[in-house]
């Protein structure tokens, strides 16, 4: 792989980072609502999922999937049950406005860092696209004649640095956020908008195959 090479992925992956996205969104919205240590777990887990989805891909995984479009469905209906799911029940999220005046979230409940990193897994995961879209992306930086595992390692490692840089980005707007939140309609307004988003994402991607 040349360096001219490596500059062009690591040009077209940090605008592909950038753009919002389910990963996006949760590691933002988990940091406004439960801080920046459960946002950090958010984003190890979605980082976990991605780095399995591009070894997946870079093993045939990809392949697979379009070769059996029914196995792909399922798991796209399965991704965007489960975004819809997070939509549904961000939206749905009483505020409380006790007498003091300051809002409380009721539910979901705050929740550990392990789940934090669960929920991170569940949603990088909810999307098979992202295996195809590896499969299909990544190959074109690797040069045939050298070494394939090294270069994979070498864009794989890029892009997670990337994309973790990215996470952090969002995080800390997040954190920002989290200063109005305390404020009962701006706090619902948030859960309608996060939630509203999710449930965006869910139809995108449950449309997307068709």
């Amino acid at each position: 792989m040349s360096l001219q090479t490596w500059w062009l992925f690591v040009g077209v992956t940090f605008f592909i980072s950038a753009t919002p996205g389910p990963n996006m969104t949760l590691v933002m919205s988990t940091s406004a609502r439960q801080g920046f240590r459960a946002a950090m777990a958010t984003m190890a887990g979605c980082m976990l999922s991605l780095a399995v989805m591009n070894v997946l891909s870079a093993a045939g995984l990809g392949a697979l999937l379009q070769a059996f479009p029914a196995v792909f469905s399922a798991l796209r209906w399965a991704g965007a049950g489960y975004l819809a799911y997070l939509g549904v029940r961000s939206w749905m999220t009483p505020v409380d406005r006790p007498a003091v005046g300051a809002a409380r979230v009721a539910s979901p409940p705050a929740q550990g860092q392990w789940a934090a990193f669960r929920q991170g897994v569940l949603v990088a995961a909810s999307n098979p696209k992202a295996i195809l879209f590896a499969a299909a992306f990544l190959p074109q930086f690797i040069h045939p004649e050298l070494p394939r595992l090294r270069q994979f390692a070498i864009l794989l490692v890029t892009f997670t640095v990337i994309e973790i840089s990215w996470y952090l980005v969002y995080a800390s707007a997040g954190r920002q956020l989290a200063a109005y939140l305390p404020r009962a309609d701006v706090l619902r307004a948030f859960n309608r908008l996060t939630g509203g988003i999710f449930i965006g994402f869910a139809a995108l991607m449950a449309v997307g195959g068709r």
